[in-house]
């Protein structure tokens, strides 16, 4: 949905641009705290200005993965890949709390200007981590706006139900009319609308089909849950989010979603979803989180944490690193981090860091830097 120049804003639109006017007035207690990096070695406190933030940047975002063909990629600027990779890491129980501060701690601007396409996890209409909780989705959807995004679009299609009436379950469409997004549902996409992407060495017996809306986005957000996935998944996160933008069935009839399930290639074929985008901000809703079980319904524990980055393999490498300080199933346990399948493959694939050392943690208080160094210990561990 786009905002028109000169129609009439409600009491939310104005005091939404209010706020971006006054310099993203939102921001200015969290980044009057002390800001901090979690290094490998320890804490370092950065200084950070409570009335300013950084310039819009992209310069800690992960290069763009590799072409795939036959397929329409979205339009990216040109990347470095930093030292370290950041992601936000925030303690709290308060997800709209967690959302900002996250975002203030990021420190960056993806939205300005841009049609925004944001994925959320629609999987199914159970309470979070079940789904995407309304309260993460109004927060982020506010702070685009607050950022000045020209339009937001919130996308998805259900992998355990129909997309509509999960949408409707969920209260979805009223939260697109009283927020000014415009609600999609995937399923009802036109064929000419699924875009064919056939990954490099690819596990899939014929590629894909990617929803054309999500390539021609001009920035794409995606935020996810934290949990386990009991059917071939073991973990579903940031990579195995992007599976909602796969089509179940091509115009053949055949079924994408029989193949992934049934494949031993599974968790490699999810990583391979994520070749034909590239994410300008991932938030991860892990406030409570799926330590067994899942994706719909699991062993529930109160993880308390909200992470932000612009790295799929960072985040869920974090997020793995949490679900086995909580202790979960054996399958997450098992081996280093970075060799679970869908991190490794989508390392193979350039779609993120290499190495746990290259994760760096930002966080504003002493108990989200204290939760961090655990993280850290265990993302490291052989």
């Amino acid at each position: 949905m786009h905002r028109e120049a000169g129609s009439l804003m409600s009491r939310r639109s104005f005091l939404g641009r209010l706020a971006m006017l006054a310099g993203w007035g939102w921001l200015v207690p969290y980044l009057a705290a002390c800001r901090q990096v979690v290094p490998e070695t320890g804490l370092a406190t950065v200084p950070a200005s409570p009335t300013t933030l950084p310039p819009p940047s992209h310069a800690s975002a992960t290069p763009a993965p590799p072409s795939p063909t036959p397929a329409a990629t979205p339009k990216s600027e040109p990347t470095v890949r930093p030292t370290g990779v950041q992601v936000a890491f925030v303690k709290t129980t308060d997800r709209a709390e967690g959302v900002r501060r996250a975002l203030a701690l990021l420190g960056i601007n993806p939205a300005e200007g841009k049609a925004v396409l944001l994925k959320p996890n629609f999987n199914s209409a159970d309470p979070a981590p079940g789904s995407t909780h309304n309260e993460v989705l109004r927060t982020l959807v506010e702070a685009l706006w607050e950022m000045g995004a020209r339009s937001i679009t919130v996308a998805d299609r259900s992998g355990m139900g129909d997309t509509r009436r999960v949408m409707e379950r969920k209260g979805v469409f009223d939260l697109a009319a009283e927020l000014e997004f415009e609600a999609v549902v995937l399923d009802d996409l036109q064929a000419d609308d699924w875009v064919p992407v056939q990954p490099t060495d690819s596990h899939w017996s014929r590629g894909f089909l990617f929803a054309r809306p999500i390539l021609e986005a001009d920035v794409v957000v995606q935020t996810c849950c934290l949990k386990t996935h009991r059917y071939g998944g073991h973990f579903t996160m940031s990579l195995k989010n992007s599976v909602g933008m796969v089509a179940k069935y091509g115009p053949d009839g055949y079924n994408y979603m029989q193949e992934l399930h049934g494949s031993p290639h599974q968790r490699k074929m999810i990583a391979e979803t994520n070749v034909a985008y590239q994410p300008a901000l991932v938030v991860m809703d892990g406030v409570e989180a799926f330590v067994s079980g899942g994706p719909a319904r699991g062993e529930r524990v109160a993880a308390e944490v909200v992470l932000a980055g612009t790295d799929r393999v960072a985040l869920d490498a974090v997020g793995v690193a949490i679900l086995r300080l909580f202790g979960t199933t054996p399958e997450v346990e098992q081996g280093p981090i970075f060799e679970q399948e869908q991190i490794a493959r989508a390392v193979t694939l350039g779609l993120g860091v290499t190495y746990p050392e290259e994760i760096e943690f930002l966080t504003d208080d002493a108990e989200s830097a204290a939760y961090a160094r655990q993280v850290r210990e265990i993302l490291l561990a052989a």
